[in-house]
């Protein structure tokens, strides 16, 4: 007889378009070995939301995803939903991704046959109730969870400091589909034209929420430094959307010379970005591991990146890209100057970059970690015994 497969439910609840995490959790069930795992990925969904789109990606994957749809955050109705969907799918283990499922997924371990899990991508609001207190209960939460991923080793450190034991958790870098992501040199041309930029033109692009961890303004301040000191044609391009677009614009509008400030707005399809920029920069004073420091090491594009998070993990310094110290517009300044006068040493980097998402953070090798840590959590009698074993 057939073995049954281990049912997955992938929790996640999110507004607007989403991040990183949505690549992984989508990716994830498409790529998930249908003999043996069967995966169901379900998104809480406020009906307020006019923005999400997650619903038609997950078309084009032709994945098992359904949506729970609250009234609001506190939307008790959708407590019942949940459970009749974990009967329905006959769910093993409910798979977390952020404080608000990782609570639903504990909850259901209480009252159902399923194990709880979840994967810690950080921790990366900015309002005082998130950080003095739904983060801090998560934390706690967490570390009475059997097991749990961690998307870097600052973030595993994090969790053991909050009392998590440290061989339940198991630090999974994201990682990306390379054949999915394949510089193509013949396009680069192409893209540059789309966006109205010249061969002659130096071109810093970044892609990110515009949200306050990515410190975009210090990008900012760093392309104004360059144009001050160099004689280079330099301009900035930032892809994404989120609370701080006005404050940047106009922050931008007065630091930069007029005509080199590109706000891109969110773009659905960043690959012509990769392509037509001269150079990425990822900013931040905070991260989990940046999908897009990822993109950018699949399409061959010179990095400069803020030593946070796991992204030295992901690109390793002076092998895969420039790796600089947080806060400091000077410092992103004169990495993207080593860039710009050594193109040989970025091309090292770039092809180097790219032989390392097609090995160790190649998506497949992720998804086969990943699928090892659901078999040890069913490797109990039962879910309930594995459940109690970590109490």
């Amino acid at each position: 007889m057939a073995r049954r497969p281990i049912h997955v439910l992938e929790l996640r609840s999110v507004r607007g378009t989403g991040g990183g995490p949505e690549k992984t959790i989508m990716l994830g069930a498409a790529q998930a070995d249908r003999r043996d795992f069967a995966v169901t990925v379900c998104y809480i969904r406020d009906r307020r939301d006019r923005i999400f789109r997650l619903d038609e990606k997950a078309a084009t994957l032709g994945i098992d995803y359904v949506e729970v749809h609250e009234q609001h955050s506190l939307d008790a109705s959708i407590w019942p939903a949940l459970r009749r969907l974990v009967r329905e799918r006959q769910i093993d283990i409910v798979h977390a991704h952020e404080y608000k499922t990782d609570l639903l997924a504990w909850s259901l371990a209480q009252c159902e046959t399923v194990v709880p899990l979840a994967t810690v991508h950080g921790w990366t609001g900015h309002s005082r109730k998130e950080r003095m207190v739904y983060y801090p209960l998560d934390r706690a939460l967490l570390a009475r969870f059997p097991r749990l991923l961690a998307v870097s080793g600052q973030i595993k450190d994090q969790l053991v400091r909050s009392g998590a034991r440290a061989e339940r958790v198991t630090v999974v870098l994201n990682a990306i589909d390379p054949h999915q992501h394949v510089r193509k040199p013949e396009v680069v041309a192409a893209a540059r034209q789309s966006f109205g930029w010249g061969p002659q033109q130096l071109v810093i692009g970044a892609v990110g929420r515009l949200e306050p961890q990515k410190r975009f303004d210090l990008l900012i301040d760093a392309v104004a430094l360059l144009q001050r000191r160099r004689s280079w044609n330099v301009r900035l391009a930032i892809a994404g959307d989120g609370s701080q677009a006005t404050i940047l614009n106009a922050r931008a509008s007065a630091a930069l010379a007029p005509g080199t400030w590109i706000p891109l707005g969110h773009v659905g399809d960043v690959r012509a970005i990769y392509h037509a920029v001269d150079v990425f920069v990822q900013s931040s004073e905070y991260e989990g591991t940046a999908n897009a420091v990822l993109e950018a090491m699949a399409y061959e594009t010179p990095i400069v990146a803020t030593d946070v998070g796991g992204t030295a993990e992901l690109a390793r310094d002076r092998v895969d890209a420039v790796i600089v110290a947080p806060g400091n517009a000077e410092a992103l300044a004169a990495a993207i100057e080593s860039i710009v006068l050594d193109p040989e040493g970025a091309r090292r980097r770039s092809l180097a970059a790219r032989r390392r998402v097609e090995g160790e953070l190649s998506f497949a090798a992720r998804m086969r970690t990943v699928e090892q840590v659901y078999r040890e959590l069913l490797a109990a009698t039962s879910p309930r015994a594995e459940l109690a074993a970590a109490r």
